[in-house]
């Protein structure tokens, strides 16, 4: 029987791998599939991507152009070479790219053959212009010769991208498809297994269960009272060994009824050491569940308020009768700040610095149980009763609990958990709000990039276009800026930049979204205001960077100036904010060419 039982496990064992390898293979091959589907939509959208980039450059090269004819300007024809070249280069990958795809390679090499010949009629005003003869530009311009080559790359490029997109969704319809395909079989190869697993573990418990039950029926009769033992073959060595044990448990028990009732108060004691335990562990569930919702909260807070928010709720119930407040580190400061309080405590909004709470000069817990019975912190009151937990991530620190009260035995474990979930929430928090700043900010100057005014002006404008309030756009840049580089090098440059957004930080209002548009150019987005109303502060703006002396190196860099443009928003205009960037650019292009250093409100907000 011995071998029957263990050739039967084997069995067991061996049906089960193969149906898990089985399952595998399947799962590993439509994994192979799902993962083929995508790598044709990322395909797809890095066909889309080079495109709009080759659009892109064109766009940027004809701008330049004209801002050259226009302005006579040589710094908008700098990178003219340079756009022609990257959208040829672009529109060259676009077509490698579609080599799979006849009718989108087709199509690719049209579009990239009239960028070509765009490219050719775009250097010929240009060319023109170098030469001196700007009249003869401008009237190749106004001609609008290159409009009918725009036009025809615009109409198939957009066929060309819709196409593709087309082509995206399909490929990743067909690859959530698989997807599916794949979860389906999953849940039918897992239920195919388990089918299989208790099948045969149904066959095997037929094997045992005669032996088992005559091990329960003498178990039953001892439970009765009755002296049983079991002389019965078991017909397998395990069972045999199982019924030789019970017998000699049997012989035992008899010995131990006699001590009974010193038995009986030892299981007393065990029984209420069981409750004792069973609730200790339903309170640490109930808190271990609370701490989970607390922290999938946490991790989805987008604000510090917020974040204090969920701290207010959720602390009082895992720490009930115990008021307190959290502080966070703040690196530039170099202070513990209070980010919520609660139980009616009122804490200081200065905060405090790290090296006057012993918890963090300790890296672990401080408690002061009696007036003078231990050192108190510096941030605490001399007679209070308090707890201090330091919350810590790889050696940082990040902030400290502070809890005013005794801390008890039962209390220990809910607060070890909850400082760990803090501690990983403020981590993430500060880590999302970084990855924010670096994502929407310009990294030389500290204002908001070009993509977070495009985002915004969206929003704006929408907000205008249904409230009926005004907003203005204000574009300006900094005048013969090239000087700087030239004399003193881009460092220089950099340093006049930095502080003239600096300067245009400080004068604009709170509510005023200051971004740098690109090289030396800056936008603001004002809300809530009109061209007119807003000149005297952009005023306020110029004369105060026009009074700048920027140094660098111990070297003075000499005065600067700005030339601003001004434009408010009607609903005549584009909903993506095109058309009033337009007029606040041709505003600024007019501050220019009346003598720099002022500003303009453009004739198309007037």
């Amino acid at each position: 029987m011995f071998a029957s039982l263990s050739t039967r496990i084997a069995v067991i064992s061996l049906i089960v791998v193969l149906a898990l390898a089985s399952l595998a293979g399947l799962l590993a091959d439509a994994s192979n599939q799902t993962s083929h589907s995508f790598g044709w939509v990322t395909h797809s959208a890095e066909i889309i991507e080079t495109a709009e980039e080759a659009l892109g450059d064109l766009r940027d090269a004809e701008s330049g152009q004209r801002g050259f004819v226009l302005t006579r300007n040589p710094a908008y024809a700098r990178s003219f070479a340079e756009r022609i070249a990257s959208s040829t280069r672009q529109i060259e990958r676009v077509v490698a790219l579609t080599v799979d795809n006849p009718l989108q390679h087709r199509r690719a090499r049209e579009i990239s053959k009239l960028i070509a010949d765009r490219g050719v009629s775009l250097r010929q005003p240009l060319d023109l212009g170098r030469g001196g003869n700007f009249a003869a530009a401008t009237a190749v311009i106004a001609s609008g010769r290159g409009r009918e080559l725009t036009d025809a790359i615009t109409v198939r490029a957009q066929a060309f991208l819709e196409e593709e997109r087309a082509l995206q969704t399909t490929r990743a319809e067909a690859a959530n498809r698989r997807l599916a395909k794949g979860k389906w079989l999953a849940l039918i190869g897992a239920s195919v297994v388990a089918m299989l697993v208790a099948i045969s573990f149904a066959l095997l418990v037929r094997g045992i269960r005669r032996p088992l039950g005559t091990i329960m029926q003498a178990m039953t009769e001892l439970g009765q009272g009755e002296k049983a033992r079991i002389d019965t073959a078991m017909g397998s060595a395990e069972f045999s060994q199982l019924a030789q044990g019970y017998n000699v448990m049997a012989e035992k028990l008899e010995h131990a009824l006699a001590e009974q009732a010193s038995s009986e108060r030892h299981l007393q004691i065990a029984n209420a050491e069981l409750h004792t335990n069973s609730r200790i562990l339903q309170e640490r569930s109930e808190v271990i569940e609370l701490l989970g919702g607390m922290a999938h909260r946490m991790q989805a807070a987008r604000t510090d308020d917020e974040l204090a928010q969920i701290i207010r709720v959720f602390v009082p119930r895992v720490l009930p009768r115990l008021p307190g407040a959290l502080y966070a580190h703040n690196n530039s400061r170099n202070l513990l700040v209070s980010v919520a309080d609660w139980g009616g405590l009122e804490v200081s909004s200065d905060g405090f610095a790290p090296d006057q709470c012993w918890a963090l000069r300790r890296g672990q817990s401080h408690c002061v149980t009696a007036p003078g019975g231990d050192i108190v912190c510096g941030h605490a009151g001399a007679q209070e009763i308090y707890h201090c937990e330091p919350l810590l991530a790889g050696g940082e620190v990040i902030g400290v609990l502070y809890l005013q009260g005794r801390i008890d035995a039962e209390s220990r474990f809910p607060l070890t958990v909850l400082a760990e979930n803090i501690s990983s929430a403020l981590v993430n928090h500060r880590l999302q709000r970084s990855l924010r700043e670096q994502t929407i900010r310009d990294p030389l100057t500290g204002l908001f990039n070009r993509r977070y005014m495009e985002e915004a002006l969206a929003l704006e404008i929408a907000r205008a276009s249904r409230s009926g309030v005004p907003l203005s756009l204000v574009m300006c840049d900094i005048d013969h800026f090239k000087r700087f580089n030239d004399e003193f090098g881009h460092d220089a440059g950099d340093a006049v930049l930095q502080a003239v957004s600096a300067e245009m930080r400080s004068r604009f209002r709170d509510g005023d979204v200051v971004c740098r548009y690109g090289g030396e150019e800056f936008t603001i987005i004002a809300p809530g205001t009109s061209a007119e109303a807003l000149m005297s502060r952009v005023d306020t703006v110029r004369q105060a960077i026009s009074e700048l002396n920027v140094h660098r190196n111990g070297t003075t860099l000499g005065s600067t100036s700005m030339s601003f443009g001004i434009a408010t928003w009607t609903n005549a205009m584009a909903r993506d904010g095109s058309t009033l960037m337009q007029a606040a650019d041709g505003a600024l292009y007019q501050a220019k060419r009346d003598g720099r250093n002022r500003a303009l409100i453009s004739r198309l907000a007037a």
